[in-house]
């Protein structure tokens, strides 16, 4: 199913992963089934990224799903299966940087396989909260998070950008502008967390045209740059860097 298609094409792969929502989790009579599956479904991957002091369950060509049909996948959009290449500065920044989530009430948005979520607790962070609408992927962070030696740390899969901003320190998003829809929502909400808690925004991504192209770019400031590993470039051509940006929408 997962081949080395590129970033372009494994988000086209995902979207038609699942096409009818009403056997979404059928099947899974409770959470420890649904870990159950990720576990016998995935590979533990520690080498060939940007963190290799974090381990996470991933597809791999080793995995069932990286070759089977798609309409055999029992769940939405495995999205958290793979690590993302701005995910990857994301924890990588963090981890180079502990300072930045040290002592922090953190939020990482559409966190996926947790990464950026488990980055910061290694780092001291006082509290961190793993966000993602996928309920699979908060029971994936869950094991990963397990995985590495932490408690599990606490999941909602609320569409909080379209609540009222709750009070955190410092908010993480990796590869989530890849829509122009959800990047003109995810701007708005930014500037009201900024605005309303002084909230600081830090976003990783490796240079894709929907994020390049939008006008909170020019709101940006590198703070660092990373080379994709030579594994990660492969599984995603045309990206080769991956950088992490702060939002400063003062600018």
């Amino acid at each position: 199913m997962l081949t080395r298609l590129g970033v372009f094409g494994y988000m086209n792969i995902v979207k038609t992963l699942c096409t009818s929502t009403n056997r979404y989790l059928q099947g899974f009579a409770s959470d420890n089934d649904i870990k159950t599956f990720i576990i016998e479904n995935t590979e533990i991957v520690r080498k060939h990224n940007l963190t290799p002091e974090i381990h996470l369950r991933l597809f791999t060509p080793n995995c069932r799903f990286w070759h089977a049909r798609p309409e055999l996948w029992p769940f939405s959009d495995p999205f958290w299966a793979i690590y993302w290449p701005g995910g990857q500065a994301l924890a990588r920044y963090l981890l180079s940087n502990p300072g930045v989530s040290q002592g922090k009430r953190v939020l990482d948005l559409g966190c996926g396989c947790g990464a950026s979520a488990i980055a910061a607790k290694f780092c001291g962070a006082s509290h961190v909260v793993a966000n993602d609408i996928d309920p699979v992927a908060a029971i994936a962070t869950q094991l990963n998070c397990e995985l590495n030696g932490l408690n599990p740390l606490p999941c909602d899969t609320e569409n909080v950008i379209s609540a009222e901003p709750e009070e955190y320190d410092l908010i993480l998003l990796g590869d989530m502008f890849y829509e122009e829809a959800l990047a003109d929502s995810l701007h708005s909400w930014l500037n009201c967390c900024i605005q309303t808690h002084g909230t600081q925004v830090l976003i990783g991504d490796p240079g894709r045209a929907q994020f390049e192209g939008h006008g909170i770019r020019r709101l940006l400031r590198q703070e660092a740059q990373f080379e994709l590993p030579k594994a990660v470039r492969e599984e995603n051509y045309g990206l080769t860097c991956s950088t992490v940006w702060r939002y400063l929408p003062e600018l």
